[in-house]
């Protein structure tokens, strides 16, 4: 997701702000993505719990399995 300059074109989230943004706004520490849309960042923070919820049981399944 990037341009020829190699800046990407994607959206971020901004775990401090809580808000979407694109690159360059704030600092990399404080954001989640590249998301491909504003709509993908939007839903970053719930997009990562479900990530983790299904690595969990992914996790349980391997280790008691």
């Amino acid at each position: 997701m990037g341009d020829e300059i190699g800046q990407s074109n994607g959206w971020y989230f901004n775990i401090v702000t809580k808000q979407v943004e694109k690159e360059g706004q704030s600092k990399a520490k404080d954001l989640l993505g590249p998301y491909p849309t504003p709509e993908a960042a939007a839903n970053a923070l719930q997009s990562v719990h479900d990530r983790e919820q299904r690595l969990d049981s992914q996790d349980r399944e391997w280790r008691d399995g």
